[in-house]
């Protein structure tokens, strides 16, 4: 049974209320919800995107990203560790960079410039197509607060997991029970895409269905394979 079937019951062709209701119920029970990793699945995210604006040379801006404001410190702030700790620590550790750090906080969203190239159209289509679309990702919160009213395409989804206000990032299981319990939806019936094998599995060991993100084309293969797509 499609999703047009569905929309055709919904608008009370079907001639029968009884049909109606016990068709749009085994189509509901069949569908699959859309769970979408934010950062390199829809927006391009790296930190070299702010800094490289700010360090001329290309050695020392490599060697910045290495020891001071790296993915790895950038990952407490993921965990949900409050910005106002973060950087004045930090600041103590380096602090002939403290303007630099100072830039992490304050232009953080220079960090996501772009869309990843094709997962937005695909975004929209799932939408269009009647798909529930969730987001499960690793962001701080305040970092979050600030990037996604700038973003009209998260108005597509009808809800959002985000790390850093649960306090248990991707691939521990307990951020996945969250998001299972706050989208009230079965863990077979979730289908989940991200950059991280890591991630991928720990969602596929709690029953997700998943796919492993590289690009749009080979999501939108998966999408179509799994009849998400027409």
């Amino acid at each position: 049974m499609s999703r047009s079937m569905l929309r055709r019951f919904v608008r009370g062709e079907s001639g029968s209320v009884i049909l109606e209701t016990a068709l749009v119920i085994g189509i509901l029970l069949a569908l699959l919800f859309g769970v979408f990793d934010i950062g390199r699945v829809l927006f391009d995210w790296n930190l070299r995107y702010l800094f490289e604006k700010l360090i001329a040379d290309p050695g020392e801006l490599d060697w910045f990203l290495a020891n001071v404001v790296t993915e790895q410190w950038h990952f407490e702030s993921d965990a949900g560790r409050p910005l106002a700790d973060m950087v004045p620590e930090r600041i103590a550790q380096f602090p002939d960079h403290a303007h630099l750090i100072e830039a992490y906080s304050a232009r953080f969203n220079e960090t996501l410039p772009v869309e990843v190239p094709g997962t937005h159209a695909l975004v929209r289509r799932l939408a269009g197509a009647g798909v529930p679309l969730f987001a499960l990702t690793n962001f701080g919160a305040e970092f979050f607060a600030r990037f996604r009213p700038t973003q009209p395409i998260f108005e597509l989804f009808a809800d959002i997991v985000v790390s850093g206000e649960e306090g248990w990032v991707k691939p521990e299981p307990q951020i996945y029970r969250a998001a299972e319990a706050r989208f009230g939806v079965p863990a077979e019936r979730l289908f989940f895409t991200d950059d991280n094998p890591a991630n991928v599995a720990a969602a596929a060991a709690r029953g997700w269905q998943t796919h492993l993100f590289t690009d749009a084309a080979s999501l939108e293969h998966e999408l179509i394979a799994r009849g998400l797509l027409g």
